[in-house]
């Protein structure tokens, strides 16, 4: 299976919570999940690292596939993010990873579960 991990959690783990680094060492272990990112969540990444901080955000994202985002996701993104942005706080970030997810399978990983309350989506907070 998929598990996608959200930014909070990876930029947690840049940012050196001991929490963030147990969970994604876990999960890398866990032979059931493939370790997954959206596009979306890359670029939040990669967009607003610093110069200095270039070689281990890549080395981290290196072990991780990113999820392309194509018109179904963008589309399905688009309802959802009408749905549940008003109510929940889902941002348009949120709302392609969980298409992301809705279309092709898999289970999200974050901080944030308010983020993600659509019923068809695999959420998990793991710590």
């Amino acid at each position: 299976m998929r598990a996608y991990v959200d930014s909070d959690i990876l930029i947690g783990h840049l940012r050196g919570e001991l929490k963030a680094l147990h969970f994604l060492n876990e999960l890398q272990e866990n032979k059931e999940y493939e370790l997954w990112i959206g596009a979306i969540q890359r670029a939040e990444i990669v967009f607003f690292m610093y110069k200095d901080e270039e070689k281990g955000t890549l080395l981290l994202l290196s072990q991780f596939k990113t999820a392309p985002i194509d018109q179904a996701i963008v589309d399905a993104g688009g309802i959802l993010y009408r749905k549940w942005n008003s109510t929940h706080g889902t941002d348009i970030n949120d709302a392609l990873l969980a298409a992301t997810v809705k279309l092709i399978g898999g289970k999200i990983y974050g901080l944030n579960k308010k983020h993600y309350p659509m019923p068809e989506i695999i959420f998990e907070k793991p710590y």
